[in-house]
């Protein structure tokens, strides 16, 4: 089999990170390993690997495997994830448009009422008002 496959690209993000994409042989990343196990870490960057020029493996982060596992999960349980956002979309437009208070509460679930907690607890009030008191 005749494959000749060479690719290297770069990406610059607003924050000043670099994409690497990049195509090397097998002999040549066995040797850099430790090099591409870091230049993967930034996000978007891979490194395919080749056997006489024909693509045999890629190399990504673990965190980019996981969520291109994930990704794959989304479109597998939503087959027409495309065309159900079309249609909420067309919904928010139209004013077809639920509170969600509403959707939980008639799904079963329970809503805590917040309103009348505070944010800070008795005990670490307390403490508080010690302290100040010392200093």
């Amino acid at each position: 089999m005749d494959c000749i496959f060479r690719d290297v690209r770069y990406y610059v993000h607003e924050n000043n990170t670099m994409n690497i994409k990049a195509t090397i042989s097998i002999t040549e990343a066995r040797k850099k390993i430790f090099d591409i196990a870091e230049a993967v870490q930034v996000p978007g960057s891979y490194f395919v690997l080749t056997e006489k020029g024909c693509p045999k493996a890629v190399v990504l982060s673990a965190g980019e495997f996981e969520s291109l596992l994930e990704t794959l999960d989304t479109l597998d349980y939503f087959p027409d994830l495309e065309k159900d956002i079309a249609r909420g979309e067309r919904e928010i437009k139209q004013g077809d448009v639920y509170p969600l208070e509403e959707v939980l509460r008639e799904e079963g679930y329970v809503l805590a009422d917040k309103s009348r907690k505070k944010n800070v607890s008795r005990r670490s009030n307390k403490h508080r008002q010690k302290r100040s008191k010392k200093g």
